[in-house]
């Protein structure tokens, strides 16, 4: 039964999770903000069930998820999702300023939100993502935190903004300094290009991009383009899964992904907790985005920008994607 085989799969992954292709550890223990606009494309679904197939492992400390995007289904799809994998107490903010409001033209999120278990009614009603950032980066160790953005720039572009606080007396370029130790950035395309995640709010991307200070790593539009995941998924056995039932309604929905859906924000994920060895080759320098939301880029030695390419062979990279995809939840 293909339930079965996803059951030992889920198993392997526990105890082979952390090797990369070259063999070399990922961090024993990543801290991981999960920062996503999870809507109006379904990839977030399937890097956030990457991100908690590793925490299962044990290698990674999922602290939060937060969403960039306003849309009042977004905060109870990211809790229908956390709650699947037993961790519905993971803190999950949004932003209070201006920003996005996108939904699910597939109709996926209010799906899941009908028939999954959740509390959150809507997304205005949870904290404001900055207060969440500010409060948890406190608490952890300096240079510990790992953030994975997969959307908007907006959260990030108000924590670099933000004013000490009840919970730290350091400016948000301060604190950022102190406890981050890199940003993973599924946005841009490479060298240059017009990608979604930066355009949609460009204001906060120029902001975040010229001001950020420390190094941002970044997987282009035309990296996940390639990789095609969710076919095994929805053709096994596994039921009751929100992850899968995203999947399955939103493929046959459309044409271009006939093959599977690309899968750009789950190589965010693959960066945060393994790095970019063995899997991708890296340029350095710094990204330059437009007044029209488009970015080019300029080749520097010493810059804290890198972009990734692609070095895994692409079906390999797609396998090894979806094999944590289609974890099971522990005790369950």
């Amino acid at each position: 039964m293909k339930l079965f085989t996803s059951v030992v799969l889920s198993a392997a992954i526990l105890f082979t999770g952390c090797i990369n292709k070259s063999g070399n550890e990922a961090d024993k223990h990543a801290k991981i903000i999960f920062d996503t606009d999870l809507g109006p494309d379904y990839d977030d679904v399937g890097a956030l069930a990457f991100l908690h197939a590793m925490a299962d492992s044990g290698k990674v400390e999922i602290l939060a998820t937060v969403s960039s995007n306003k849309h009042e289904l977004v905060a109870p799809s990211i809790e229908v999702i956390n709650t699947y994998f037993n961790r519905p107490e993971l803190e999950i903010g949004a932003p209070k300023t201006d920003g996005v409001n996108l939904g699910s033209s597939q109709h996926w999120a209010d799906s899941i939100v009908e028939d999954y278990t959740h509390k959150i009614k809507s997304t205005s009603e949870v904290t404001d993502a900055v207060s969440v950032y500010r409060k948890i980066l406190n608490e952890q160790p300096d240079k510990s935190v790992t953030i994975v953005t997969v959307g908007f720039l907006t959260n990030l572009s108000n924590l670099l903004k933000s004013q000490s606080d009840n919970y730290s007396p350091l400016s948000g370029k301060k604190l950022i300094q102190k406890k981050i130790k890199r940003l993973v950035s599924m946005a841009g395309r490479f060298p240059e290009g017009k990608e979604f995640n930066v355009y949609m709010d460009s204001a906060a991307s120029v902001y975040l991009f010229n001001n950020w200070p420390v190094e941002i790593i970044f997987t282009g539009f035309e990296i996940g383009r390639e990789i095609h995941t969710g076919l095994r998924l929805i053709s096994s056995d596994i039921i009751n899964s929100p992850v899968k039932d995203v999947f399955r309604i939103s493929i046959p929905l459309s044409v271009e992904d006939k093959n599977g859906r690309m899968s750009w924000d789950e190589t965010a994920v693959l960066i945060g907790i393994y790095g970019t060895e063995g899997f991708f080759d890296t340029v350095r320098g710094k990204i330059i985005v437009n007044e029209d939301g488009s970015n080019k880029w300029e080749d520097d030695l010493n810059g804290k920008h890198l972009y990734v390419v692609q070095k895994m062979p692409v079906p390999e990279m797609a396998k090894f994607i979806e094999d944590r995809m289609m974890h099971l939840p522990m005790n369950k």
